[in-house]
């Protein structure tokens, strides 16, 4: 069974950064995609940013130019630096892994962004 595990999360100031990390385990497959949604109350979770096991990233509109993911393959690792915080970027934030055609969830870390 594949385990996802988020840390970082925090509260911060609008303008101010917060960096998020990730790492999955229990694995012994390459793990394919990997990706960061959000959930705000009231809404859908969306994708925030994903990349592939080649390093090819995919960023949501709204955080493109602030948010930057990375991974490292060797520590099965994620992370989403996060420049320029905005209120709106206060959500829950899931960690996604993508192995042998399944999908596999963290439990979410809480970023809050005060005004």
């Amino acid at each position: 069974q594949v385990h996802v595990a988020e840390s970082g999360g925090g509260l911060v100031q609008a303008g101010g950064s917060l960096r998020l990390s990730c790492a999955a385990s229990g694995t012994r497959f390459s793990i394919n995609d990997m990706g960061w949604y959000r959930q705000a109350p009231g809404n859908q979770r969306e994708l925030v940013a994903s990349i592939s096991r080649s390093g090819i990233t995919n960023y949501a509109d709204s955080v493109k130019g602030r948010f930057t993911i990375s991974r490292d393959n060797a520590k099965n690792t994620v992370y989403l630096q996060m420049n320029s915080l905005k209120p709106e970027d206060t959500a829950v934030y899931y960690c996604n892994a993508f192995v042998l055609s399944f999908n596999y969830w963290g439990q979410g870390t809480q970023v809050t962004v005060s005004s």
